[in-house]
């Protein structure tokens, strides 16, 4: 028997059963992905199409959407419909004339009407296109020079009821943008100017033409607001100052004289300069320092202010207005303009039937809360499912772009990896096939129970080599023990019937004859090997001697390896997803007993051929 097991060589081929399925795996994400992205692009396309469409429609008739809302702001003020149209046809050609927004200039309307009781449809037109104007003269804005409209109506009242609002308000409109110009100051800084004047010089008799000039005049160095304190201040002092002063401020109808009257009479007293101990004077006579202030500032030139408040009564209508207003305004301004008329225009056209559309729509929702308040658990449910269709969707929506994100991030890898890449293709053929392979095993080991059943038949095959060798010890050794005799002294009564058999069997050939012992000359016979040698080989066993190992068996065989080795074939096998298996090895036996004549017929044969 043979006590040693030399050489065990073998290979075996495993079918790749991870690739197909990772291929298949990662065609199914590729499709996944495709048709999610194709949907959602679908569904973008289909949502900015929709939204394009009713963005279009809407801003077509936005115009006139404007224009109806601010007609209806002035109509909520008790304005007939013929006043409203006589105010849209003013407010385009203001529009068509100068830029702008026809809606911008009936809102203007809105102030007018809400600070001005009794206007005529003219006078509210009027109003509302001299505002206008007047804003785009002063580089102001129409809501600003409506404000300031309004407050001039509330200051001279009087005036403009007696002159008839619709010119008043053409020479307040002229005589301030024609102060604008002259004192480089705006429009919002005159009207924070009479704002903070109030009617206080209009109570003390003076014209709007002087109150202008003076407020004009205080802007070169202060702003608005500051010159209608100073002048405020001035004028509730006067009446105590002039008799600290010893000075007459007011004519024979006890009515205040002009402002270069009393700048006059000052100058007289004090001369063309004050000096310190003058101005404390002043101080204590008109009881503030802005007072003297004003002083100080209009003594310097009180002909001119003098000249200016000539000018600016000559002003009595629109004329320079309208002029500076064109002048600022460029063509484009006034296309601009052109268009958004004729979009008004054309949109007031098309918006009665989209409002009975619209009005459709708003009762379907007013009916769809309705249903919600009378099935309240069906209406969550409902919303229950939108947002579970929504979640599925964003699910979706995040997978891909993971996916999307993990290529990109593959992508970016490749040029850092590429030196690696390289190194990793100096190695030679036989470490790259080694790394391939293992790679490739690795991944058929998580895939193919195949793998598992190989793994289990190699330990086997191990686990018997190692009994095998160390069968001498390892029985010495469990037979050391009680329990491993005990199993022993079981191991033998179970095969005892088996051993008996075997003795039985053998000593029936025994007495039918039929195990005999061939002759050499049958040895001769059969195998045609010479008759001498065989009775040489049978005399020499007979003297127990052992012999060696023949020379044929003790020749190593050349396994039948592939090139490339075991490693390169089992590749080449994962490969083809091919199962394959290749033993080869070889064994030598050491004979150390007699050989039986049946034995000896082999070993001749074999060395016969």
């Amino acid at each position: 028997m043979a006590t040693r097991l030399e050489r065990l060589e073998f290979s075996v081929g495993l079918k790749d059963q991870a690739s197909g399925k990772l291929g298949r795996l990662r065609a199914n994400m590729d499709k996944m992905t495709g048709a999610v992205s194709k949907q959602f692009g679908q569904a973008r396309d289909g949502a900015l199409g929709a939204v394009a469409t009713g963005y279009s429609i809407h801003q077509m008739v936005a115009p006139a959407i404007d224009l109806n809302r601010a007609l209806g702001e002035v109509s909520s003020l008790g304005r007939a419909d013929t006043g409203l149209a006589v105010l849209q046809a003013e407010a385009q050609k203001f529009a068509m004339a100068y830029g702008g927004s026809a809606a911008e200039v009936i809102r203007a309307g809105y102030e007018i009407q809400s600070a001005i009781d009794g206007l005529t449809d003219n006078e509210l037109a009027r109003f509302t296109t001299a505002s206008g104007v007047l804003a785009k003269a002063s580089k102001a804005d129409v809501e600003t020079m409506t404000s300031y409209m309004g407050t001039m109506y509330g200051i001279f009242k009087r005036t403009a009821d007696e002159m008839g609002k619709s010119r008043w308000v053409e020479e307040i409109a002229g005589q301030t943008a024609y102060a604008v110009g002259l004192f480089k100051s705006s429009g919002p800084e005159m009207s924070a100017a009479f704002t903070a004047l109030g009617a206080n010089a209009t109570a003390a008799g003076r014209s709007a033409a002087e109150q202008m000039a003076i407020l004009g005049t205080l802007q070169a160095t202060m702003s608005g607001s500051e010159s209608g304190t100073k002048y405020k201040a001035f004028l509730a002092g006067v009446g105590t100052a002039q008799k600290a002063l010893g000075l007459t401020f007011t004519d024979t109808q006890g009515n205040m004289l002009g402002m270069v009257d009393i700048l006059d009479k000052i100058q007289g007293k004090f001369g063309d300069t004050l000096s310190v101990a003058e101005s404390d004077q002043l101080k204590k006579a008109f009881g503030s320092d802005e007072a003297v202030s004003l002083i100080k500032q209009l003594m310097m030139d009180t002909d001119g202010l003098k000249a200016n408040m000539a000018n600016i009564a000559n002003i009595k209508g629109m004329d320079n207005v309208t002029s500076m207003a064109a002048k600022m305004t460029d063509i484009w301004g006034r296309l601009g303009g052109t268009v958004n008329v004729l979009a008004g225009s054309f949109g007031q056209k098309l918006l009665p039937p989209l409002e009975e559309i619209v009005g459709k729509g708003v009762a379907v929702l007013q009916t769809l809360i309705r249903w919600i308040d009378l099935a309240p658990n069906l209406a969550r449910w409902v919303g229950y499912g939108a947002m579970v269709v929504m979640g599925l969707a964003g699910g979706m929506g995040l997978l891909t772009t993971a996916i999307a994100i993990n290529r990109v991030a593959m992508l970016a890898l490749g040029g850092p990896l590429k030196p690696l890449i390289f190194l990793y293709k100096l190695l030679n053929a036989e470490t790259r096939l080694a790394m391939l392979a293992q790679w490739k095993l690795n991944l058929a080991f998580l895939a193919n129970p195949a793998f598992w059943i190989v793994g289990i038949i190699v330990v086997l095959i191990a686990a018997v080599g190692a009994l095998i060798y160390w069968w001498d010890d390892l029985k010495a050794a469990f037979l050391d023990t009680a329990w491993g005799q005990a199993i022993m002294r079981t191991i033998e009564a179970v095969m005892a019937p088996f051993r008996a058999l075997g003795e039985t069997w053998d000593w029936l050939q025994q007495k039918l004859g039929l195990a005999t012992t061939p002759t050499p000359a049958a040895i001769s016979a059969a195998t045609g090997a010479p008759q001498g040698a065989i009775e040489s080989m049978a005399t020499s066993l007979t003297t127990a001697q052992p012999i060696g190992p023949l020379s044929s068996l003790e020749q190593a065989r050349t396994p039948a390896v592939p090139a490339g080795g075991v490693l390169r074939s089992t590749t080449n096998q994962i490969n083809r997803g091919n199962s394959k298996q290749v033993n080869i090895g070889s064994q030598t036996f050491n004979v150390q007993s007699s050989l039986s004549p049946g034995e000896l017929a082999e070993q001749m044969a074999l060395q016969a051929g």
